[in-house]
């Protein structure tokens, strides 16, 4: 039997050994805990130009969560996505833009209720003043049925830039978002189809950071599916086995649960390897004294969960316990400075000047948190 400290599961066998949560040598465990503390998670288009053809989308692909029968849900979740523009338009409008091209899948996932992978291929929605908010997408990909939007398909053969210059205003600046690759945009730029081009992005950004209730909801349960997850990759652990062959393992817990799969590549680290926060599980094997870091999360619901927890294969020395005691609090103070108009960066620093102070504010290299949703970061 072993004891645990902080927010960890009860307590359960592991053989030969004591296991406590605790952290890992200072960087370590600063990356680890402070990350798994972050306030702000929940918080907040060459060929030759040929014709367009101008079709309904066909079916539903994927929606943010399965369609609730009648035509009034349908209804209702339309307005919903036309509501998001809405915020969008008012959010342009701030930074004094007037048009935009969204290009990233999960943004136009979020403002329109589609979500496709376009891999290299052109995938956009143009949100203009004055006009109707149009999706481009390649006429491999469906959409679904009711969209807030008007829909331009187009064939690998086709060039769409043409037809998205048409519906910008020339004379205007047209904001991009941060995904919209040089291939489609230098184009853009080289046919003048706006006055000038600039960073959209917190527009868009500004939307998804404050969640509705139901985005809430959605995040609350796959965080609870990771909770449940994080007790069963606990019992995956013992003496020889590999970062690999526990991270191997994850997914199938996960699907298991009720989630569709990872968020983000897990990571698994043993030993010194906890030291580096983006580590990728290789074939260190455990051994007693080593530090044992998850930093996983998983997708349900279209929503994303991120969690770090770090424990220890057999008893934390005086010192591992104090840096532990130290992020804890670390943890509690950037947990205290959140509140409704707090900024960003005054809940951050709650919390590294908490680490500075005990002197390890050096490698505190990363930031306090981010923001989380539909994606990951």
């Amino acid at each position: 039997m072993f004891r645990h400290v902080g927010r960890c599961p009860n307590s359960l066998k592991w053989p030969r050994t004591r296991v406590l949560l605790a952290p890992t040598p200072a960087r370590a465990v600063i990356h680890a805990i402070v990350n798994e503390t972050n306030p702000l998670v929940a918080a907040r288009m060459a060929q030759t130009p040929q014709p367009m053809r101008r079709s309904a989308p066909i079916c539903a692909l994927r929606e943010l969560r399965p369609p609730t029968p009648g035509r009034g849900a349908a209804r209702e979740r339309t307005t919903m996505y036309e509501q998001r523009i809405k915020t969008v338009r008012r959010l342009l409008g701030e930074m004094g833009l007037t048009q935009m091209i969204v290009s990233d899948p999960r943004s136009i996932q979020y403002l329109t209720g589609a979500y496709v992978e376009p891999g290299e291929r052109f995938l956009a929605l143009t949100i203009v003043e004055g006009k109707a908010p149009v999706l481009f997408l390649n006429r491999l990909f469906t959409a679904p049925k009711s969209l807030p939007c008007e829909a331009f398909s187009f064939d690998d053969v086709d060039n769409p830039l043409p037809e998205v210059a048409k519906l910008l205003h020339a004379e205007e600046t047209c904001g991009v978002d941060k995904n919209l690759a040089a291939r489609f945009l230098v184009p853009l730029m080289e046919a003048h189809a706006a006055k000038s081009f600039a960073l959209g992005s917190p527009a868009v950004d500004g939307a998804r950071a404050i969640k509705s209730v139901e985005e809430q909801e959605l995040m609350r349960a796959a965080s609870a599916t990771n909770d449940q997850a994080m007790v069963r990759f606990r019992e995956l652990v013992h003496e020889g086995s590999t970062e690999r062959e526990i991270a191997d393992e994850l997914e199938g817990i996960y699907r298991e649960l009720g989630a569709s799969g990872h968020s983000f590549d897990p990571i698994v680290s043993f030993g010194a390897n906890a030291a580096d926060p983006h580590h990728m599980p290789d074939d260190t094997k455990l051994k007693v004294g080593d530090v044992v870091l998850f930093d996983v999360g998983c997708r349900q619901d279209e929503y994303c969960s991120d969690m770090t927890r770090t424990f220890f294969w057999s008893e934390p020395t005086a010192k591992q316990r104090e840096v532990y005691e130290l992020v804890r609090r670390a943890n509690e103070a950037g947990r205290a400075a959140v509140h409704p108009g707090a900024r960003f960066c005054d809940i951050d620093k709650a919390a590294r000047d908490v680490i500075a102070e005990a002197g390890y504010g050096e490698y505190f290299t990363h930031r306090l948190g981010h923001q989380i949703g539909l994606d990951e970061h």
